[in-house]
C-alpha cells in the first residue's frame, strides 16, 4: 500500500528508489485488482507484501527530502512542507472516500454485487457514522485503510526527524523497537476498545483498518532515520560477512516456503501463523523484510549497474500519490463490476481488467509528470521575475534577467 511521499525536483531524485516504489505499486495493484493474476503475484519474495517495501521506502523519502530542506531552509519551511504534505494526502483519502461512498456505493447497491457490499458492509449499515468517522480517519474501509496511516505518520514527522537530527535517533528506535513489541501484544486494539466509548466513538474496532498503527510506525521511523542519514550523506553501511549470510539464508528459505507452500506458511496451526502476521507486523515477517532489506542495500551499487533500467517503473514511482490513489479507485471499480475472480469467469476479461489498468495507472503517471515539469516552470519563471536589479546605473532596456 502509498502511497504517497513528498515530491523533489527531478535532479534530486533517486532513479533506484523511485525504481523501487513503481514495482511496489505494480505488485500492489497486480494484489488488489480482483483478477486470476492477484495470488500468483502476492508476497513474490518471501513472507513479505508490498506494502512494507513501500512504507519503508517513503519514510525513507520523507527522511531524506525535509532533513536535507531543514537544512537549507530551516525548521519552520520544514514544517510548512510536512503539513502541506499531509493536507494533500488527506484531501486524497476524502475524494476517495466520497467515490467510495456515492459512485462505487450505487453500482453496489443496483448489482448487488457481494464482493463490493461486504467491503461497504459497515457503510451500508451506518452511512452517517461511517461517513464521519471516515473523514475523522477512524473509520477505514478495506483498501483505503493506508491513507490514515501516512497522515498520521506524516503529523509526527516533525517533531521526530528535528530531535533526531538535535539529538540523535537511538532514542527515538528505541521507543519505536517498544511500540513495536507491546503491537505484538495487541494494546492498540485494548487502548482502543477502552478510549472509545468515553470519547463518544462508535466505529468498532475492526472497522479501524487492518493495520497496526503501532506496529507499522517502525517502518516509518526506521525509513525516515535511513532517509536523514542519507541527506546527511553518510558513508555507506558496511554489514558483516555473517550477517550477510544470515540474511541470504533466511531470505532464500523464506523465498523458497512461500513458492512451495503458498502464501499462508503454515495452513495447519493458526496460532503458528501469527507469527508471520502482516497486519501487527509480526516478528519472523520483519525479519524476512530485514534480510531482503540487508541484501537490497549490500548488491545496490552491482545491481545499478548491472541490472536494466525500467523507464516506466521510474514514472510510476516518482508519481507515487497519484498512482497509489488510482489504483485504488481502478481497484474498487473492478470490485463493483466483476466481483471476486471465479473458475467460470473467463480468463480474458481478467487479462483484460489488468492490461486496462496498468495503461490507466501509467497515463496518470506521464500526466502528473507533466503537470509537476509544467509548476516547475512557473515557480522558476517567478523566481526569475523576482529578481530585483542592483542599485546603480539601469541597465539598457534589452538586457535579460538572469534565469
Amino acid at each position: 500500500m502509498t502511497a504517497p511521499s513528498p515530491g523533489q525536483p527531478p535532479s534530486q531524485r533517486l532513479w533506484q528508489i523511485d525504481a523501487l516504489r513503481g514495482l511496489m505499486l505494480v505488485l500492489m495493484t497486480f494484489t488488489h485488482l480482483p483478477t486470476l493474476f492477484a495470488s500468483p503475484t502476492g508476497q513474490p519474495f518471501g513472507f513479505v507484501s508490498a506494502a512494507e517495501g513501500f512504507v519503508l521506502l517513503s519514510g525513507f523519502m520523507a527522511g531524506m527530502v525535509y532533513a536535507g530542506r531543514e537544512r537549507r531552509e530551516g525548521e519552520e519551511r520544514m514544517r510548512s512542507a510536512f503539513y502541506r504534505r499531509v493536507a494533500k494526502i488527506y484531501l486524497c483519502q476524502a475524494a476517495m472516500l466520497l467515490f467510495l461512498f456515492s459512485v462505487v456505493a450505487l453500482i453496489a447497491v443496483v448489482l448487488q454485487e457481494d464482493a463490493i457490499t461486504g467491503l461497504m458492509k459497515y457503510y451500508l449499515h451506518e452511512p452517517l457514522h461511517a461517513l464521519v468517522g471516515a473523514l475523522l480517519l477512524i473509520y477505514s474501509p478495506p483498501l483505503l485503510d493506508i491513507l490514515p496511516l501516512y497522515v498520521l505518520f506524516m503529523l509526527i514527522s516533525p517533531m521526530v526527524l528535528l530531535h533526531g537530527l538535535r539529538h540523535g535517533w537511538g532514542g527515538i528506535m528505541a521507543c519505536s523497537v517498544a511500540l513495536w513489541l507491546l503491537a505484538q501484544f495487541k494494546l492498540g486494539g485494548v487502548l482502543y476498545e477502552a478510549l472509545a466509548p468515553a470519547a463518544g466513538i462508535r466505529v468498532p474496532l475492526v472497522q479501524t483498518g487492518a493495520f497496526d498503527v503501532l506496529a507499522w510506525q517502525f517502518l516509518w521511523i526506521m525509513g525516515l532515520w535511513m532517509g536523514a542519514e542519507r541527506a546527511a550523506q553518510r558513508p555507506p553501511v558496511v554489514f558483516p560477512r555473517w550477517l550477510l549470510g544470515t540474511a541470504i539464508a533466511y531470505a532464500a528459505v523464506c523465498f523458497v516456503w512461500r513458492h512451495v507452500v503458498g502464501q499462508v506458511p503454515i495452513p495447519q496451526d493458526a496460532g503458528l501463523n501469527m507469527l508471520f502476521d502482516k497486519w501487527q507486523l509480526a516478528p519472523l515477517r520483519l525479519f524476512n523484510l530485514f534480510a531482503l532489506l540487508v541484501l537490497a542495500m549490500h548488491y545496490a551499487p552491482w545491481m545499478a549497474r548491472h541490472l536494466p533500467r525500467v523507464r516506466a517503473l521510474e514514472t510510476m514511482g516518482a508519481a507515487s500519490l497519484p498512482v497509489f490513489c488510482s489504483h485504488l479507485v481502478l481497484a474498487l471499480l473492478a470490485l463493483a463490476l466483476f466481483g471476486a475472480p471465479t473458475p467460470t469467469r473467463s480468463a480474458w476479461i481478467d487479462v483484460g481488467i489488468v492490461v486496462v489498468s496498468f495503461a490507466v495507472l501509467y497515463g496518470v503517471a506521464l500526466l502528473s509528470q507533466e503537470l509537476d515539469r509544467q509548476a516547475a516552470a512557473r515557480r522558476k519563471a517567478r523566481a526569475a521575475g523576482g529578481v530585483k536589479a542592483p542599485a546603480g546605473p539601469r541597465p539598457p532596456s534589452s538586457a535579460a534577467l538572469p534565469h
